[in-house]
């Protein structure tokens, strides 16, 4: 299951150049009988937790009975029209994140979002979305990866910090490492300042949770870094993340889209579904980290968790 199956990448990649998946009046699949394959090609977007998600799918469906492989393909805009057409029949997904992208192909670019922090109307929103498109989107789990925001500890401690509303009430200056759209983006900069009333004086462009980032908070030139829920090297770097305590960011809960034609049946949802009630946040953060910083291969890491856990 290491193997990453270029030349099938590159067809995807061509086919995605000629399509951006099956029209809606032709999907027959939404009204036809969920399929069962018992042969199930598992989608990777090419990151660690993309990676390690998909080898629990695999893992986890090949128990249940179903052969499996895993096909890596970085680029949503060819992985997910590979998904509607069957090319790829399982794929970890992200609710709030997956519905927005899912609305702009559907409504163009300048649609409205439909994530929101509410899980219940996030995932509403996103199964109308992708139910003409012959997708299915399973319940989701425990496991968040949102936008999150840390500073050093020792900031932490000294204005006793544990969540955004404190750093809101202590009226400290922050100058925000991120992205250059930080400034924009409403749970960035904008958000930051609406709903929590923190005083950021300058958004420092050094990129969402990279290393330079990181040491710009940890050195004390930046007070606060753009990072996830999952970011498994906070630790090394003497920062913590302070709690979104009044929900500014999307439910980005991780929940499994699957081709309904191909892996829509109950023996996948059920296999799958082994995952909601043991898969937290943190188990999430610390996988990563086995991966990134103790150099464990993925499928490793996937097998170990599910045996620790009995599911497989």
């Amino acid at each position: 299951m290491r193997t990453r199956l270029l030349p099938t990448a590159l067809a995807l990649t061509a086919a995605a150049a000629c399509t951006t998946g099956p029209s809606l009046e032709k999907q027959g699949a939404v009204t036809a009988p969920p399929g069962d394959s018992k042969h199930l090609t598992i989608g990777s977007a090419g990151f660690t937790e993309s990676d390690l998600l998909a080898q629990m799918y695999a893992l986890l469906l090949g128990k249940a009975g179903y052969g499996t492989k895993i096909l890596s393909v970085t680029n949503r805009e060819i992985y997910e029209p590979a998904l509607e057409s069957g090319q790829i029949d399982v794929v970890a997904e992200y609710a709030a994140t997956f519905a927005d992208w899912l609305n702009a192909k559907a409504h163009g670019p300048n649609a409205k979002p439909v994530g929101s922090p509410d899980l219940g109307r996030t995932m509403t929103a996103l199964r109308a979305l992708a139910t003409p498109r012959g997708l299915t989107v399973l319940d989701p789990g425990r496991a968040v990866d949102q936008n999150a925001f840390a500073v050093a500890a020792g900031y932490a401690r000294q204005h006793r910090l544990k969540t955004l509303s404190d750093l809101g009430a202590a009226k400290l200056p922050v100058r925000l490492a991120a992205g250059d759209e930080c400034v924009q983006r409403p749970y960035c900069e904008p958000g930051l300042k609406r709903t929590y009333g923190i005083d950021i004086t300058a958004v420092d462009p050094k990129g969402v949770g990279t290393t330079q980032a990181k040491q710009a908070v940890q050195s004390g030139q930046d007070q606060m870094v753009l990072t996830t829920t999952t970011d498994a090297t906070l630790g090394g770097f003497g920062l913590v993340l302070l709690a979104d305590d009044k929900h500014l960011q999307n439910a980005d809960y991780i929940v499994p889209v699957v081709n309904r034609s191909r892996a829509g049946s109950t023996g996948v949802t059920r296999a799958l579904g082994g995952l909601n009630s043991v898969l937290t946040t943190a188990d999430l953060a610390a996988l990563n980290e086995q991966v990134d910083s103790w150099r464990r291969l993925p499928e490793d890491v996937a097998r170990t968790y599910l045996k620790s856990k009995g599911l497989i």
